[in-house]
């Protein structure tokens, strides 16, 4: 258990992506702050499910990291109980797909709000401490459209290609701190994030849902195969390993050969 006595918080880590996240630092002894919504006794079996995986200690935040006081208030909160947080996984993410013209302005400012901004705020947060400590690891979960874009997603190819900006600025800054910065840049993975963007896509390209999944989302894929939380959650593990040390400012692609086209 390498991480025993690390503390790790995952924001969006209530299902999907950042479960797995959760799950794999628990493994290796971590204790662990999640954080997203959900049905209340399922996040709880959650959280213990990691404290019994870790043998250390699991919390839960539920607070909206759209507004930036209470990121202030799920970060300082996390830094009193554990005594800092050693491994930041900025991770939540909201998805709407439609046409520029058509896309609603409140769905914009939602998507680069959670997306974007509450990584700056959470990373801004945890730093003093990892550069106090000399020893830090922040990873953002970009995606294939950090790197490339798709039509009818202008919010979500802006936020993630400022994320992976951010990402090289930041690790930037703290290279001489024994901290790495870098973002994972998974393909399509079977999440409720992927599931619930399949009705927009249905209506604004005129398809059915099997035409979208093989002909829009795994068209991009040339495994023909979707990306696993598990092996999303497996490069982050390795990223905080000693032997990532030499690893800042990356950005790791897991897609499926998507941007190797």
């Amino acid at each position: 258990m390498f991480l025993k006595g690390k503390t790790a918080l995952v924001t969006g880590s209530t299902s999907g992506i950042g479960l797995a996240y959760a799950k794999a630092l628990a493994a290796e002894g971590a204790n662990i702050v999640i954080n997203g919504f959900g049905e209340e006794a399922a996040i709880e079996a959650e959280r213990q499910g990691l404290e019994t995986l870790s043998g250390a200690r699991a919390a839960y935040s539920a607070h909206d990291l759209t507004k930036p006081d209470q990121i202030e208030a799920m970060m300082a909160g996390a830094i009193a109980d554990f005594g800092g947080i050693d491994i930041l996984i900025n991770n939540a993410g909201v998805q709407h797909v439609a046409p520029v013209e058509e896309f609603p302005v409140d769905k914009w400012d939602l998507i680069i709000a959670l997306n974007l901004t509450s990584a700056f705020h959470t990373t801004r947060l945890a730093l003093p401490g990892m550069k106090a400590r000399k020893w830090g690891r922040i990873i953002q979960t970009a995606s294939a459209h950090s790197l490339v874009a798709s039509p009818f997603k202008s919010a979500y190819v802006t936020a993630k290609h400022g994320i992976a900006g951010f990402t090289k600025t930041v690790a930037l800054e703290t290279a001489t701190f024994g901290i790495t910065v870098n973002c994972i840049s998974p393909g399509y993975v079977w999440t409720p994030l992927v599931e619930k963007q399949i009705p927009d896509t249905m209506k604004a390209r005129g398809m059915t849902k099997e035409q979208v999944m093989n002909d829009v989302l795994l068209a991009s894929q040339p495994t023909k195969q979707f990306v696993t939380v598990e092996q999303v959650a497996a490069m982050a593990l390795f990223l905080c390993r000693d032997e990532a040390a030499g690893i800042t400012g990356a950005n790791m692609s897991i897609d499926g050969g998507w941007t190797a086209q």
